[in-house]
């Protein structure tokens, strides 16, 4: 079979996930580490990320994932840490799955109520397990009042070798210096601290609590509880609103780079890509780049968003120029004469963080990680 180079491709910093991890750990000393690696890890693979944090020197409590379906993937590799199902069972059926394969699923909702009761009954219960009960705090997407949490609280606990994680989640923790983001976050620690003590007081039994994730391990101490889960920061992207993850001490676990196609001469009042969205103020030396839309760079971002050339030794930041297209970008060469065809460009990683790119696109790096297509390929370096 031929073989061809890499016109795109993704590299894999395991030297940087095992570091933010470390980072998270610094900022909650007292807490144990659930990563979240839903998504496919934020785009970076799960299967992998889950091998090299398993195998870091500093201790994961387990992997936490969305869906039933990456649990199950990620059971395959018979790690030994629990799995965390943050978006809970929807029904009997995966409500079996999580008590056959001692998935830890998240009770959010009062219809899973009878859910438990169903398969308590049909004795399904035959292994010591672990459910996480959710608060809704005030964020109004998943999770319960107190009374009801207390409520549910008390039909898991009477169910032998069953305990229960009390959990929520912050929804606006990442623009603490704004009075609103300060005052909201405050109502819904206010909202959390009560809800358990009401629990843990009428129980009488330890009720261990996870609050913070990336927003809330980095900017919200008193969110720190016994359980955090770390997400965007693993990649070394900052959930802060006025921070990179390069300005917090992060480092990129994922840099995308594709190589030079053609260069171009263009005169002034030439335009350049569809639309005719740029047209040229001076001669300007152009760069084809061999990466679109199609590949999950941005299709928004715009003329100005930073790129880096790698040219021989030296590494030259530039900007793109016009309209994203599906397969390639163009960019502005103008006095980089060094660059050649076969060059390699970083559209974000290192010495380009993806936070400054995200911004310049009118997105988050989250969508960034996430949008990268299946025909990147990856590649994990150490």
């Amino acid at each position: 079979m031929t073989t061809t180079s890499n016109r795109v491709w993704a590299t894999i910093h395991s030297q940087a996930l095992r570091h933010n991890l470390a980072q998270a750990a610094v900022y909650c000393p007292d807490a144990k580490l659930i990563p979240v690696i839903k998504a496919n890890a934020y785009g970076h693979g799960m299967m992998e990320v889950a091998r090299v944090l398993s195998g870091s020197p500093l201790p994961v409590a387990g992997f936490a994932v969305a869906t039933m379906n990456e649990a199950l993937a990620l059971k395959e590799l018979e790690l030994p840490h629990p799995i965390v199902v943050l978006n809970g069972f929807i029904n009997a059926e995966e409500l079996a799955l999580c008590l056959e394969h001692s998935l830890q699923a998240v009770v959010h909702s009062p219809y899973q109520s009878d859910l438990i009761e169903r398969a308590r009954v049909d004795g399904l219960f035959k292994q010591p397990q672990r459910f996480w009960l959710k608060l809704n705090s005030g964020m109004n997407r998943l999770g319960m009042g107190a009374s009801a949490c207390l409520q549910m609280c008390k039909q898991l606990s009477a169910i032998a070798d069953v305990d229960v994680v009390f959990m929520s989640h912050l929804a606006w923790a990442d623009e603490l210096e704004n009075p609103d983001s300060r005052a909201f976050t405050d109502l819904q620690l206010g909202a959390f601290a009560a809800a358990h003590r009401a629990i843990v007081n009428t129980s009488e039994a330890d009720l261990p609590c996870s609050l913070a994730a990336s927003a809330g391990i980095l900017a919200v101490p008193s969110a720190q509880y016994q359980f955090v889960r770390p997400g965007i920061m693993l990649y070394g992207s900052s959930p802060l609103a006025s921070q990179t993850g390069e300005e917090i001490g992060l480092h990129p676990a994922m840099t995308l780079s594709s190589r030079l196609l053609a260069i171009n001469e263009l005169d002034v009042g030439d335009s350049v890509g569809y639309g005719a969205s740029y047209t040229c103020e001076r001669p300007t030396r152009v760069g084809v780049v061999s990466i679109g839309y199609g590949d999950g760079y941005p299709r928004s971002a715009i003329s100005g968003t930073p790129v880096l050339v790698k040219c021989g030794d030296a590494t030259i930041r530039t900007h793109l120029i016009g309209r994203v297209s599906m397969d390639m970008i163009t960019i502005d060469l103008t006095g980089v004469d060094r660059a050649r065809i076969d060059d390699e460009v970083v559209l974000w990683g290192e010495g380009l963080c993806a936070d400054e790119v995200a911004q310049a696109a009118g997105t988050i790096a989250y969508e960034l990680f996430c949008k990268v297509t299946s025909r990147v390929p990856k590649i994990y370096s150490e």
